[in-house]
């Protein structure tokens, strides 16, 4: 009899585990399907791609891109369409500065007074300048050309012999158009590096001649040449010329190489 009672003891004990063990594996079940479930509702987010914008990655890029509006520039505004492919190159770093790619401000135009379009606020010469927004890079090529027909301190430049881009640099540093003393130095060599007085040819309907380029990097006295006379031809000063080469006095000699940068 005792051994029916021990018997049927054990087997209670053996049911009990059993079931403990089942509602652990039930339980450790459940866990994996809620964590499976946590896994597939997981948020993916996509990056939707920009579309493509008039922004352009490169120098030449942005020549080929805005030429042919540079060139209609010209026609209609006669602005050397070399010097207004350069001071976009120059003032937008081909497209890429920050400015141009949140307005569209290819030259760097400050509001002024009367501007009544959208605006947007970069530091510049003071902290939080305000520029001109535009819609479209046409719109502001046009801007830029009635900017500098509709002044007075560019009349000047219009009177100048078509195509000469070399006394369009001069001429707009002059007027005040920047306030970097290098400003047409960094122009004209951005036209003979790129040869885009060709489209200033193209517009006057005469032949394209290839500038010879000089190297920017060095300076070969030659007669008549004085410190003076070519820190400012490079748009430095004559003490900057002096510490560049080393020299002590102000007496330079035919045919030496004077260091430019």
């Amino acid at each position: 009899m005792k051994l029916k009672y021990i018997f049927i003891a054990l087997l209670t004990i053996g049911l009990l585990s059993n079931c403990k063990s089942k509602k652990r594996a039930v339980s450790k079940s459940k866990k994996e399907q809620v964590v499976k479930k946590e896994n597939s509702n997981k948020v993916i987010t996509k990056v939707k791609k920009s579309p493509n914008t008039p922004i352009t990655n490169s120098t030449i890029k942005y020549i080929n891109t805005y030429k042919n509006t540079a060139m209609e520039s010209m026609r209609k505004y006669k602005i050397p369409a070399s010097i207004t492919l350069a001071q976009g190159i120059l003032e937008s770093s081909s497209g890429n500065s920050q400015l141009t790619r949140k307005s569209n401000n290819h030259f760097g135009i400050k509001c002024h007074k009367g501007w009544k379009g959208k605006r947007v606020y970069h530091d510049d010469d003071k902290k939080d300048d305000c520029f001109r927004v535009y819609k479209d890079p046409a719109t502001s090529f046009k801007d830029h050309s009635l900017f500098l027909t509709g002044r007075t301190r560019y009349a000047k430049l219009f009177k100048l012999k078509k195509g000469d881009y070399v006394k369009w640099a001069k001429g707009l540093s002059e007027a005040g158009y920047a306030t970097d003393r290098r400003y047409p130095a960094k122009l004209i060599a951005l036209i003979e590096k790129y040869d885009l007085h060709k489209y200033d040819t193209e517009v006057l309907g005469k032949p394209y001649k290839k500038v010879s380029r000089k190297n920017d990097d060095n300076h070969i006295v030659i007669k008549g040449d004085t410190l003076y006379s070519i820190s400012k031809k490079y748009g430095l000063t004559v003490d900057e010329l002096k510490n560049l080469n080393g020299l002590e006095s102000n007496e330079i000699s035919i045919g030496q190489k004077l260091i430019l940068k």
